[in-house]
């Protein structure tokens, strides 16, 4: 498929929708005023006089030609997004041409919610925001009620957000093996083991020179996140190193919530489990993706589905307040049933957080190397019954982001209990708070709140961040430089 560009150059933008509909395929593009090309194209075509903007799509898809176009007048149509109507023209045709209706419209971007924050800190009732998604980005009805229910339990939340507070994230990239799914920067323990010893101990003088800094900036501790990889692929004693290190670097007084990822049952025991609890966890992601035994071993996963419940189990009894699970839907050898069996198994449970994700395919991940048949599974219908059972059972929306390559193009989506929101989760997704970040593949982003935000990259890899641990503390003197520049405003 060809993207041929006439008097425009919004190649992101429009290769974004193409996306949409013709997943899995690779764009090329083109700067011309003709369709003289020998394969299937699309022609987005913008020509604007002194007067008037016209604007054109031409595309030709497995031998199905068609053409639509809008004229504007620039003294009727005032501030003309340009880029947004050829989006719009685009998806239209090609809605016509493949009978596909994404139902985020050409809200192509990863954070639809900000946008509906944006909105109502402008004043924006809830039907003008319905309007603007739907007549503006066509968007549908159940995407408008899940942005908007999200937006609506966000806002007590970001209304109470203290400008000098800011969140730690630690990264722990191993696990005990490399999902098929999955591209995130981890190693397996079998590679990496050896170097976890040096890791921790570069990570506690990252997390002390780190705390120097926001002593300094008189910035305030709000959440501490684990991530990874699988933060409780680590032993016991490790994750107590750092997390003690935490605890006497900060200020721990101001912290509102603080979260480990325990993730992969076959990682957890009781002595991780209450190392994590005695340092000041308060809440505790036990994920099993699927409860369908079939669909583990298709993705990787070594441990049973009795090994969840043993895991969830026992953080129930330690005392966490705050148990997330995550699943995800369009699984490889997953069925509407299977799905529908874990959501209703999990509901059982009754945890205080239930995060279900879209199965993404990655570049990097195992599954994209693979046959995509195997992938052909009914996305759709397992989200809309999530989100429904979700409902039902007195959930609320709490975060929403979407990613790339995203089966069915759909959501990931963070459900809570009434008052047992992340807050972590909601600052990192709507980029309003500073997440100052520990380890290798982590990202800090140093946020000013609406006007700044930039981002400062670790090392990808453990062996980078063992090895180039000085140059890469360096970076941090970017924190200071942020702060002082903002409060010069």
């Amino acid at each position: 498929m060809t993207l041929i560009l006439s008097g425009n150059d919004y190649k992101y933008e429009l290769e974004g929708v193409l996306k949409l509909f013709i997943p899995a395929t690779r764009f090329e593009h083109m700067y011309a005023d003709n369709t003289d090309v020998s394969d299937d194209y699309v022609f987005a075509r913008v020509k604007e006089t002194e007067k008037t903007v016209l604007m054109y799509v031409i595309c030709s898809y497995k031998g199905v030609k068609k053409r639509k176009g809008k004229l504007l007048y620039k003294k009727t149509s005032l501030n003309i997004d340009k880029e947004l109507c050829l989006s719009c023209i685009l998806y239209k045709v090609l809605s016509e041409i493949t009978g596909i209706v994404p139902k985020w419209g050409v809200l192509t971007g990863i954070r639809p919610v900000k946008r509906v924050n944006t909105w109502l800190n402008e004043g924006c009732d809830k039907a003008e925001i319905y309007s603007r998604l739907q007549n503006e980005y066509l968007c549908s009805k159940e995407k408008c009620d899940i942005a908007f229910a999200t937006a609506n339990t966000q806002k007590q939340i970001l209304d109470t957000l203290d400008k000098k507070s800011f969140s730690l994230y630690v990264s722990i990239p191993f696990c005990p093996t490399r999902c098929s799914y999955c591209s995130f920067i981890s190693q397996t323990l079998d590679s990496g083991r050896k170097l976890i010893p040096e890791y921790i101990d570069k990570m506690c003088r990252e997390i002390r020179h780190t705390a120097l800094i926001t002593k300094r900036l008189g910035l305030k501790l709000d959440t501490v996140y684990f991530g990874g990889g699988t933060p409780t692929s680590i032993e016991a004693s490790q994750l107590a190193a750092l997390m003690k290190c935490i605890e006497h670097s900060f200020d721990m007084s101001s912290v509102r919530e603080y979260t480990v990822e325990a993730g992969r049952p076959d990682t957890i025991t009781e002595e991780k489990l209450r190392t994590i609890k005695e340092n000041g966890c308060t809440r505790i992601s036990i994920n099993p993706q699927s409860l369908n035994p079939d669909v583990l071993t298709a993705i990787g996963r070594s441990h049973s589905v009795e090994q969840f419940y043993d895991s969830y189990d026992l953080a129930s009894k330690i005392g966490f307040s705050c148990i997330n699970t995550d699943i995800i839907a369009g699984l490889p050898n997953d069925t509407f049933e299977s799905f529908s069996d874990t959501i209703d198994k999990l509901l059982d449970l009754s945890p205080e957080n239930f995060t279900v994700h879209t199965l993404s395919i990655k570049r990097a991940a195992l599954l994209n190397q693979g046959d995509k048949e195997v992938l052909k599974n009914p996305t759709d219908e397992m989200v809309d019954h999530a989100t429904k059972r979700l409902w039902d059972c007195g959930y609320l929306p709490y975060y929403l982001y979407r990613q790339k390559n995203m089966v069915g193009n759909l959501e990931n989506i963070g459900w809570s209990k009434p008052g047992h929101e992340s807050l972590y989760n909601i600052y990192i997704m709507e980029e309003v708070q500073t997440i100052l970040a520990i380890g290798a593949g982590a990202s800090t982003k140093l946020v000013d709140y609406p006007d700044r935000l930039e981002r400062v990259f670790n090392y990808k890899f453990p062996l980078e961040y063992n090895k180039h641990f000085d140059l890469m503390l360096s970076r941090k003197d970017v924190i200071e430089e942020f702060y002082g520049n903002s409060q010069k405003k």
